[in-house]
């Protein structure tokens, strides 16, 4: 048996660049963006106003002028008008180009416009005040977005705003999930007294529409042929086989024997966790990866967090994120040998300190609780007894 450290190295060992597509921008949210995104032109594109009001030249302010004809009204998307005198301005929106024979915007707040006539009641008039420069962003050919991140709605907005139509981004691997068992029926049928219904599959599945994986299901009965038949199948269509349960050494537990039987090698079995303890990990030469997560389904979610999210980041190209950290909100006590994942609840403190509150269970199979708790909080190994306001690694689901 190893250690979650021992766990955590090999699986992440095993990240595989799944290789690179292009899809239209629009579909990208939540992709990982496979390339740097570089400005096709100086941005902004134009000295840009950035409020509404009258567009004058600063020498004539130097002068003492205060007082100013309006020339012509600009909006934004016009062609620039410029002045031919000191005491002419332009009235100028919001957004509009400015013209070269100005340099100097005054809002409407600060003056008065009668007559066709704008006057300043304000003093204080800054030379170049209330505009965005050309290039002050970013200038042309420079790199706005670097590759290796999530996209976000924000990014959307820089890659339109540069022409991008289409993004490459980094492939998803091709996942399905197993479950197994005569014991499970679907969500839709009336379980007998001694008959559960699906969910695990299910819960893995939701889990993995965040980072936007479409995982198929399949359900292997308690049948050696058929385990075998569909383990066959899922080697030679998908990149990764996600199981819950059927990996223990029980009588009719088939999966063990068809993973052997396809060459599927055993990368280790059973970690110092809790919960979690039976979960195993493979792989097929072809590469093709297996978790096989235990059936309890506290374990099944917690193991999925802990492992093969981190493993799908790594195998996007995404650097690790820091570690997040809580305050343990009561004393809490473990004895087994064990590192334990405790469900706890996570709320801010005044003094904005991100506390963890316990939520007791009844073991890995009361799957109640995670309705009711927002993360895992990993306790190490060395210890039994863990304090009040004591600071531990969590785990957000």
């Amino acid at each position: 048996m190893i250690t979650v450290g021992q766990a955590e190295k090999l699986v992440l060992a095993e990240a595989k660049d799944f290789g690179t597509e292009v899809i239209p921008f629009d579909l990208a949210l939540g992709r990982v963006l496979a390339e740097d995104i570089k400005a096709d032109r100086d941005l902004p594109p134009f000295n840009r106003v950035t409020m509404d009001g009258i567009a004058v030249s600063y020498s004539a302010i130097e002068k003492g002028i205060s007082s100013f004809r309006i020339k012509a009204t600009q909006a934004a998307g016009d062609a620039p008008i410029g002045i031919e005198h000191p005491e002419e301005c332009i009235e100028i929106m919001t957004g509009a180009a400015l013209p070269g024979s100005v340099d100097t915007i005054i809002p409407y707040e600060h003056i008065e416009i009668n007559n066709g006539i704008a006057t300043i009641t304000v003093p204080g008039t800054r030379k170049g005040q209330n505009l965005h420069r050309k290039g002050a962003d970013k200038k042309e050919g420079e790199v706005i977005i670097t590759a290796h991140q999530v996209i976000t709605s924000g990014m959307i907005n820089t890659i339109a705003s540069v022409g991008k139509t289409q993004l490459l981004v980094a492939k998803l691997p091709r996942v399905v999930i197993i479950s197994s068992g005569d014991e499970l029926v679907d969500i839709d049928a009336r379980p007998s007294p001694i008959q559960i219904r699906k969910s695990n599959n299910y819960t893995i599945q939701a889990v993995l529409k965040q980072p936007l994986i479409e995982a198929d299901l399949i359900h292997i009965p308690d049948n050696s042929e058929i385990t075998r038949q569909k383990i066959a199948y899922c080697i030679e269509h998908y990149d990764v086989i996600l199981m819950t349960g059927g990996i223990s050494m029980g009588k009719f537990d088939y999966i063990p024997k068809a993973l052997e039987e396809m060459d599927v090698k055993t990368i280790f079995h059973k970690v110092s966790q809790r919960p979690g303890k039976p979960f195993w990990f493979g792989k097929h030469d072809n590469g093709i990866l297996v978790f096989a997560f235990p059936g309890n389904p506290v374990a099944t979610f917690m193991c999925l967090h802990r492992y093969f999210l981190p493993w799908l980041n790594a195998s996007q190209g995404l650097q690790s994120k820091p570690s997040v950290y809580a305050v343990l909100g009561q004393d809490f006590t473990f004895k087994p040998e064990l590192q334990y994942f405790l469900q706890v609840k996570l709320r801010f403190t005044e003094e904005a300190k991100l506390l963890a509150t316990p939520v007791q269970g009844n073991g890995s199979g009361d799957f109640a609780n995670l309705a009711d708790t927002d993360a895992f909080m990993e306790l190490p190994l060395q210890k039994s007894e863990f304090k009040k306001d004591e600071v531990f690694k969590i785990w957000k689901f």
